[in-house]
């Protein structure tokens, strides 16, 4: 929601000031600048991090390792690539863990 919120304020932000810029008010360059780079980000950031698919795919095989993290309280499963050695954590299908 907050990304929406963001994505649309700096998009408004980009067409109000591309407006003032072609209607002559050449001060307005830096805001149209500024809103195009926050909105590109926002799209950039939701394409880069998008959630990941399933450990359980691919190469992904899944580890005897859990833990449980810290911050959220939930029991984390460990799934490794042995091609690439990345691991991935996952939150435990079995549901274990505090709350979310």
């Amino acid at each position: 929601m907050l990304r929406k919120l963001l994505f649309f304020a700096a998009l408004a932000v980009f067409v109000v000031a591309l407006a003032a810029r072609l209607a002559g008010h050449h001060e307005a360059t830096g805001f149209a600048f500024w809103g195009a780079c926050i909105a590109a980000a926002v799209q950039i950031e939701r394409w880069r991090y998008k959630a990941r698919n399933s450990g359980q795919g691919g190469e992904w095989q899944k580890t005897d390792e859990r833990f449980v993290d810290p911050e959220t309280g939930q029991t984390m499963q460990v799934f490794y690539n042995p091609r690439t050695g990345e691991r991935r954590y996952e939150r435990a299908a079995d549901g274990t863990g505090g709350s979310a």
